[in-house]
């Protein structure tokens, strides 16, 4: 973990990354020594990232990475669907060709990746995308909401990606989403985010309906 100001960087990336795992306790004094920061430091960190809902702060029992259960991460994917189809329509508005090439770059490396069976690196791509659409729709309020409900489910994005079949759908959703874009069309480009997240939340509720009891709190 590198050091920087403030911590809260760092602590970010590492709950997100799965270095420190949900559940996981957060003790000030070993955050700063980790950090090279003052208590004070760490502990203003982890309001922020409370607020950010990545972690959670018990009266008396201190802090610890928040855990996010499936029917919670399908609720910030219906949640996503709405923000992010709002940025696709303003990006479709206003994207220039070479943010309309850009996007195109990135849909042709899922392809490579997808046809290569590199899921994981299929999955990271994927994030990429929707960061680039965020950044091209110029919507700041879409773009912070949905990177604060992005960075509580990574660990999610995963998991979908493995289920039988997802990785085709998901990619020509991608497509069919930049192509929208491509041709300016925000009513196209709204709706193909929309049914592209809203297809990912069914297949992790259908995933979730379908693993037994049992396994899921092992995963959890």
């Amino acid at each position: 973990m590198s050091i920087r100001a403030d911590g809260y960087e760092d602590l970010r990336q590492a709950i997100i990354s799965g270095e420190l795992l949900p559940g996981e306790r957060l003790l000030e004094e070993e955050l700063s020594a980790r950090l090279g920061l003052g208590r004070a430091a760490v502990r203003m960190a982890l309001v922020r990232l409370e607020h950010d809902g990545l972690v959670e702060r018990e009266r008396h029992r201190g802090a610890r990475v928040r855990r996010v259960s499936e029917d919670e991460a399908v609720e910030i994917l219906e949640a996503r669907a709405a923000l992010e189809g709002l940025a696709a329509r303003h990006a479709a508005m206003t994207a220039d060709q070479a943010t309309i090439d850009s996007l195109r770059k990135i849909v042709e490396e899922m392809r490579r990746l997808r046809e290569a069976g590199d899921l994981i690196g299929l999955s990271n791509t994927n994030a990429r995308l929707h960061a680039g659409i965020l950044e091209a729709s110029g919507h700041e309020t879409a773009k912070r909401l949905s990177r604060t409900l992005s960075s509580q489910i990574v660990r999610f994005q995963y998991r979908t990606v493995l289920l039988p079949g997802r990785p085709d759908r998901s990619f020509a959703e991608h497509a069919a989403l930049v192509e929208a874009i491509a041709a300016h069309d925000p009513d196209a480009a709204e709706a193909a985010m929309q049914r592209h997240l809203v297809g990912v939340a069914d297949a992790l509720r259908s995933h979730q309906a379908d693993e037994p009891p049992a396994a899921r709190a092992v995963q959890d």
